[in-house]
């Protein structure tokens, strides 16, 4: 399996897993030396904490959606002003080596967006995040783990078609599920060839009746519910580190996504 170049968005809503597993294959892929963009494109941005970045180096990460200068720069309009036009093309191809910080081989980009209640109009913001997360899985040769929010805000139709999986992040339970059907739509509506769920938390319940209830969807892993991924949030710790039973599921994750992408390439040269 070829990995270097693997694209994959996860999303979920909060408090699933998903900043987990996102970090999970991070590390994975870091560790058989391919060389990883992490991008972090969800409002409550903590992947940077899940890798275990230290403090230092994310007090010097930059938030893209909250650099006005940088927005106005690019797509020619002032955040939060109402009226106007703007640029739906920005130029993006320099952001990432201006705003990424490091630690190993992997590279840390937080998109992150206008939290602020009253600031208007945030359709400049949008399309700066779109034209840039479209160009890194389209255009980047590195693999790229992107940590969505719950919906599909900054996935346009271009990078949908580039991604190579799209996962969902489900907890146990008939909210989460609805949900992962809902996402998984929509995210079919784009054209994502690949959409996946993970099942994490799992506990009290088997894999097989959960995969009964989720028949009609592509349950390609489960994280099972444990309790040092509480204390390693605690104490400042990676799960890489503290849970190798995560990594070992998170490691069939991705040889499943690999396989499926070797037999996409086998189909294309018939």
């Amino acid at each position: 399996m070829k990995e270097k170049g693997m694209k994959i968005a996860i999303s979920g809503k909060g408090g699933v897993g998903k900043t987990t597993l996102a970090s999970l294959l991070c590390h994975i892929l870091s560790q058989r030396k391919s060389k990883v963009l992490a991008v972090d494109a969800d409002p409550d941005a903590n992947l940077g904490m899940a890798l275990g970045f230290s403090s230092t180096l994310l007090d010097q990460a930059t938030t893209i959606a909250q650099d006005e200068k940088l927005i106005e720069e690019r797509t020619g309009a002032v955040p939060g002003e109402f009226g106007g036009w703007f640029a739906l093309n920005p130029f993006v191809e320099d952001i990432p080596e201006k705003y990424v910080v490091k630690q190993g081989n992997i590279s840390l980009l937080q998109m992150g967006v206008k939290s602020t209640g009253g600031t208007g109009c945030a359709c400049p913001q949008s399309i700066l995040l779109k034209s840039l997360l479209n160009h890194l899985v389209v255009e980047r040769d590195e693999a790229v783990i992107v940590d969505m929010e719950a919906g599909l805000e900054h996935l346009g139709r271009g990078t949908a078609e580039g991604v190579d999986a799209f996962i969902i992040v489900v907890e146990p339970g008939q909210r989460s599920f609805a949900t992962a059907r809902a996402v998984a739509k929509m995210a079919r509506d784009l054209s994502v060839q690949n959409v996946y769920i993970v099942v994490s938390k799992l506990h009290g319940v088997s894999a097989s009746a959960i995969k009964d209830e989720l028949q009609d969807l592509n349950v390609i892993g489960f994280l099972p519910y444990k309790v040092e991924a509480v204390f390693a949030d605690l104490q400042g710790d990676t799960l890489f580190e503290l849970c190798p039973d995560l990594v070992e599921e998170a490691a069939a994750i991705l040889e499943r996504i690999g396989k499926d992408m070797a037999e996409e390439r086998k189909k294309s040269k018939v």
